[in-house]
C-alpha cells in the first residue's frame, strides 16, 4: 500500500477571504468557488492541494499546533515579493546551511517559508 499526505484542510472564518490569501501568495490556482462545502485550492508548482472549509463558531483560533512550511529557494527574495503584495513576515533565520521565515495567514495559522529544502550541506 502506498499513502501520501496530498491534501490540507484550513478552516477558515472568511473562507473567501483565506482562499485568496493561498492564492495570492503562496502560489495556489482556485475560481474560489464553495462546491460541497469546500474551496478547493490547486497547488502550480508541486505540493499538496489545500481545502478551506467554514470553520464552525466554536473553533477557537490562535492556538498552533501546526505549522504551514512552504519550501523556497530564495527564502530572502521570497519574503521582499511577499511585502511588496502587503504579506509581512518575521526576522530572517539561519540554520544549518539553510534559511526560514514566519508569519500567519488571515486566520492565525502558522506558516513558514523555508530553503532546507535546497539545502547544500
Amino acid at each position: 500500500m502506498t499513502i501520501a499526505l496530498t491534501t490540507l484542510l484550513i478552516y477558515a472564518k472568511d473562507m473567501q477571504r483565506t482562499a485568496r490569501f493561498y492564492v495570492e501568495h503562496f502560489g495556489y490556482a482556485s475560481d474560489c468557488k464553495v462546491v460541497d462545502g469546500l474551496i478547493s485550492l490547486q497547488p502550480l508548482h508541486g505540493g499538496a492541494e489545500i481545502l478551506i472549509h467554514q470553520a464552525a463558531k466554536s473553533l477557537k483560533f490562535g492556538s498552533a499546533v501546526l505549522k504551514l512550511s512552504f519550501s523556497v529557494a530564495d527564502v530572502e527574495q521570497f519574503v521582499a515579493q511577499a511585502a511588496a503584495r502587503g504579506l509581512a513576515f518575521g526576522s530572517l533565520h539561519q540554520a544549518s546551511g539553510y534559511a526560514f521565515a514566519n508569519t500567519k495567514d488571515p486566520d492565525g495559522n502558522a506558516i513558514s517559508v523555508s530553503s532546507r529544502q535546497y539545502r547544500t550541506i
